[in-house]
């Protein structure tokens, strides 16, 4: 656990007065047990919903995925009658007419046909994949109302390259940040748990946007800032910081949809989710998005200021030097934040940035 900076009163004065640290942690406690009671009120009730379609089997329920491998790949007739079925012996040839297509021998890995192969097929156009013998790929599997069962392809198996690639982060921020980057792997932790237990769940059952989406970053804030930099008064300062960013932030975004007239539906996702999900608020999802989105940023910088704050204390300067050197490293600060998060979503949006552009020529 990091100790406080705040010893060192010989130095100079701290950033806080006794009084504003009293005021700091009696806020703190106070919004904390808000967060508890709303939490409480807001908790998911595990309310069933439908299954969208596009994600149903035959019988209402969800698709399976079953793990497979390449066994052969190669160019053959188009339209064989084995594509999709579940073959013990080789696939048929379909006949020459219908142009020549990528044909895949998948052996199934998993579930009631494992050990049996199926026929997957693509055609040569630009955005289909590439299998390759010895490929490791998800099949879905369905099962019709007459019992017949059909695989189609899902998508590479990933599970070990994800593995390896989370260790390696992990191994090198612990090696880099000792016991603090460790901390903030766990927070990190606590952080997909809070989404996947319950916001994800509290939005699903229709609960209010604003208030989930509060409720829920609260509880990360709290966990991620105090496992990340330890407790003390300078974490303390920069938390409540955040928590005070986060709820102007998430008026400025509710304001912004509002001006802008925001409605989401321009994605496919939550098209589906309008559809297939009547409970949940388009515009409220998209609400608890912006403040979700904004937990990261609004963290970094509070936490930078707070630390900038106490360090110029520890140097001995006064407290009006304290926050014009503040105020300038802030300056700096935004400055930086803007481009990352316009480079950032423009990142995060190319596909569409690119239909833009053809649609401006």
């Amino acid at each position: 656990m990091a100790h406080s900076h705040t010893h060192s009163h010989s130095s100079g004065p701290a950033p806080l007065s006794p009084l504003a640290a009293k005021i700091v942690v009696g806020l703190l406690a106070v919004i904390g047990l808000a967060t508890v009671v709303g939490a409480v009120i807001l908790w998911p009730h595990g309310k069933a919903v439908d299954i969208p379609l596009p994600f149903q089997n035959a019988h209402g329920g969800a698709v399976s995925t079953e793990a497979g491998h390449v066994v052969s790949t190669g160019m053959n007739n188009c339209g064989s009658p084995s594509v999709g079925a579940v073959l013990t012996s080789a696939p048929v040839t379909a006949p020459p007419g219908a142009g020549s297509c990528v044909q895949s021998v998948i052996g199934i890995d998993s579930g009631p046909n494992s050990g049996a192969n199926t026929l997957l097929e693509f055609s040569t156009g630009p955005g289909q994949p590439h299998l390759a013998a010895g490929d490791h790929i998800r099949v879905t599997r369905q099962v019709d109302d007459s019992g017949t069962t059909t695989y189609a392809f899902f998508d590479f198996e990933r599970t070990w390259p994800l593995t390896a690639l989370a260790a390696v982060f992990a191994v090198v921020v612990v090696a880099v940040a000792r016991w603090r980057g460790l901390r903030a792997l766990v927070g990190i932790a606590v952080a997909f748990v809070v989404l996947t237990v319950f916001l994800l769940p509290a939005l699903r059952d229709g609960g209010p946007a604003i208030p989930v989406a509060l409720v829920a970053s609260s509880v990360i804030l709290y966990a991620v800032i105090y496992l990340a930099h330890g407790v003390s008064l300078r974490t303390s300062a920069a938390l409540l910081g955040t928590l005070s960013a986060l709820l102007l932030s998430a008026v400025l975004s509710w304001g912004a949809i509002e001006l802008a007239h925001l409605t989401g539906l321009s994605e496919d996702q939550n098209n589906e989710i309008a559809a297939y999900m009547g409970s949940v608020s388009i515009t409220g999802l998209l609400l608890a998005g912006f403040i979700i989105g904004s937990l990261g940023v609004l963290n970094d910088v509070t936490v930078t200021q707070a630390s900038t704050a106490f360090e110029l204390a520890e140097h001995g300067a006064a407290r009006r030097a304290i926050f014009t050197g503040a105020m300038r490293v802030g300056r700096d600060h935004i400055a930086s934040t803007v481009y990352t998060l316009v480079l950032a979503y423009a990142g995060g949006a190319l596909p569409l940035l690119l239909l833009f552009s053809v649609g401006a020529v």
